[in-house]
């Protein structure tokens, strides 16, 4: 029996210099006449519109232009323009500069195989990917057994199950919550939506992702995605009480970062944040189960996700200036395994009827 055939969903904003490359790899992965790609864009100018236009594909295309601001927003909107039969669904981030096909027709095999959520496990250098590894990636790891490298990767696929449980269940967010993952948030969101529904699998890659820098968004990204990442890993049904688990493994690629740029990333923590934190302050991670424990007992996300703010950019402007003795991706896995340990007795209980 033939398979459906697969979709593709292309975020954008102002990518005319690399949306062409992402699409011939989108569409080459694909190798489908059936299969469709959306593009949703919210460009300040037509340029990208333009350019996915003129790129030929052998899928269909769709163009969704002039949609308001906000990643999230853009997918749900590719969403609800996927024709039906459509399989499994693959989206990519449209900043890449090394788009591979192989990438995304792994991710589209696995999502199909698996009838889950795939999702692409690529290196990430050392000074970029803080969200991901001092808060995203332990929290739900210890809070859903789902240790996933790279939880906010924005190249993954989706299998037709889980598109629709996340288009039902954006419906049922508080207002408050749906305006985060109408933006950075859905990563996190479209990830623990899919975990509901079936299998989580990781597709290790070895060489880093090539892409617009996020660090210049750090605080609008936080903003956005750690209210979702609180809210929701309160509600997934925990971890088997008891199961052992295997230790974390980080890969922080390593690179010379200049002088002048770090210098350039700690001043601007330095108006984000005071300095020093509170001399009482618990380290780093525990404020993340402080934060998360909070929301279990009433506290809101945002509320939990404020407070947690400046022990956050403290983290990350220590990992900027100490580099660990024992090697950065051993303190990962260290700060990983304190957190797991921290939140077990809570995940614990939570299954107890």
């Amino acid at each position: 029996m033939t398979p459906p055939p697969a979709a593709a969903v292309l975020p954008s904003r102002n990518e005319p210099a690399t949306i062409a490359a992402v699409t011939t790899a989108v569409d080459t992965a694909l190798d489908d006449d059936r299969a469709v790609i959306v593009h949703a864009d919210s460009s300040d100018d037509p340029a990208t519109a333009r350019i996915f236009n003129a790129t030929p594909t052998r899928a269909r295309k769709i163009s969704l232009t002039d949609l308001p601001r906000g990643k999230g927003t853009q997918i749900f909107h590719a969403l609800t323009h996927l024709p039906g039969g459509t399989g499994p669904v693959l989206i990519a981030d449209t900043d890449t500069r090394n788009p591979n096909p192989a990438v995304y027709r792994a991710l589209l095999d696995r999502a199909l195989e698996s009838g889950g959520c795939a999702i692409a496990d690529y290196p990430r250098y050392w000074d970029e990917a803080n969200l991901t590894s001092h808060l995203a990636r332990p929290l739900i790891a210890a809070t859903t057994g789902h240790d996933v490298p790279q939880p906010l990767a924005g190249d993954l696929a989706l299998p037709a199950r889980a598109v629709r449980a996340a288009l039902l269940a954006d419906l049922k967010l508080a207002p408050d919550l749906a305006g985060a993952v109408d933006g950075y948030g859905i990563d996190a969101f479209l990830l623990l939506t899919a975990a509901r529904t079936g299998p989580v699998s990781s597709i290790p890659l070895h060489a880093p992702k090539q892409h617009a820098a996020s660090f210049p968004h750090l605080q609008r990204i936080y903003d956005q995605a750690v209210p979702v990442l609180l809210a929701l890993t309160t509600r997934q049904p925990p971890p088997p009480a008891g199961e052992a688990r295997p230790a974390a493994r980080y890969r922080p690629a390593e690179r010379q970062v200049a002088p002048e740029r770090l210098a350039s990333m700690l001043a601007a923590l330095g108006e984000l944040a005071p300095a020093e934190p509170r001399y009482d302050a618990a380290p780093w991670p525990l404020p993340v189960a402080e934060a998360w424990h909070a929301v279990r007992s009433g506290t809101t996300p945002y509320q939990a996700a404020q407070t947690l703010w400046p022990a956050y950019v403290h983290r990350v402007r220590t990992w900027l200036t100490a580099p660990p003795s024992g090697g950065r991706a051993a303190d990962l896995a260290a700060a990983h395994a304190t957190l797991a340990t921290a939140l077990a007795p809570t995940t614990a209980r939570s299954r107890t009827p």
